[in-house]
């Protein structure tokens, strides 16, 4: 049965605050000032329209598409410590929310690897395998509010760059008016700036001189946003009633919520771009790899490199 659109009720609304309440304490921007839950009137509206009709309250995050290609940054291709923390907070939230809300929450991660790979330059193998993994790490550890949805489960068995080529010509924006966008200034200038630094330190093996490598990192980060753009509408029409969160910053009072996975020294910093260190105080921090190796030692499990560790 379809959601409502009536107006929230006031039962719903104060619940709807409870829920964005839990939220907010790992929220992911680079706003200096704390907001309250009444900052985020869009994420209210939505999650009323759950509350009002007694259904679990549904997230979509895009995100987790593949490791990244650089040595220096990841310790492989495949889902390691840093993603099964990560899943399993996202999973530990829904909880939460399952406490003060009996039907709860589910959240989809929305893997958007397939979407760009041809752009960030991982073979598309590598992305059907950390995918893979991910769905083994819900299995494995019981995360069964989470799921994982991506082209596979879009278009089927369409060669990949077909599902790329479909995905890009439905959704995406124009590069005009996605250049225009960023000439106007944040976020979407933050946006393509951050895309750019990524795409520029994931480049390992580029031969030719750094200036060219700016310059070919630019003109990919507007395709790849492109494409996550239109990847967020494809999204929106497959969960068109879901919250929308985010791995990027977000400002107060965007659509999408920006969430916080683990704790970094930067707030762009994922997963699947660093490689996790555990503190000798028992807690967990981001860093590219090269860093996380100086700072403690290799832990292996399941036969693969899994993270660092401090005396």
């Amino acid at each position: 049965m379809p959601l409502t659109t009536a107006p929230p009720t006031a039962p719903a609304t104060g619940v709807s605050t409870a829920i964005l309440n839990l939220l907010l304490p790992h929220r992911r921007t680079t706003d200096p000032a704390p907001a309250t839950a009444e900052a985020f009137p869009h994420q209210l509206r939505r999650i009323a329209r759950f509350v009002r009709d007694g259904a679990p309250v549904v997230f979509t995050l895009p995100g987790f598409p593949c490791k990244s290609p650089n040595p220096a940054k990841v310790l492989g291709h495949l889902p390691d410590q840093g993603e099964r923390l990560s899943l399993g907070f996202l999973n530990t939230l829904c909880t939460e929310i399952g406490r003060i809300y009996p039907p709860g929450a589910r959240l989809i991660i929305c893997s958007d690897g397939h979407v760009f790979g041809d752009l960030i330059r991982v073979p598309d193998e590598h992305i059907d395998a950390y995918a893979d993994e991910l769905r083994a790490v819900m299995d494995r550890w019981d995360l069964s509010r989470l799921s994982v949805f991506d082209l596979r489960d879009v278009l089927g068995d369409l060669p990949h760059d077909a599902r790329r080529a479909h995905v890009h010509e439905r959704y995406a924006p124009t590069l005009e008016a996605l250049r225009a966008e960023v000439r106007a200034g944040d976020p979407a200038r933050a946006l393509y700036r951050g895309i750019t630094r990524f795409l520029f330190e994931d480049t390992a093996d580029h031969t030719g001189t750094r200036s060219a490598l700016q310059r070919d990192c630019r003109r990919r980060a507007y395709g790849v946003i492109q494409r996550s753009r239109a990847w967020g509408g494809l999204i929106a029409e497959h969960h068109p009633h879901a919250v929308r969160l985010s791995i990027h910053p977000q400002p107060t009072g965007a659509a999408k919520f920006g969430i916080r996975l683990l704790d970094a020294p930067d707030a762009w910093t994922t997963p699947w771009h660093s490689a996790a260190l555990r503190r000798a105080d028992g807690t967990w921090t981001l860093l590219p790899r090269s860093q996380a190796a100086r700072r403690g030692r290799l832990v292996r499990a399941d036969g693969r490199p899994s993270h660092f560790t401090q005396s």
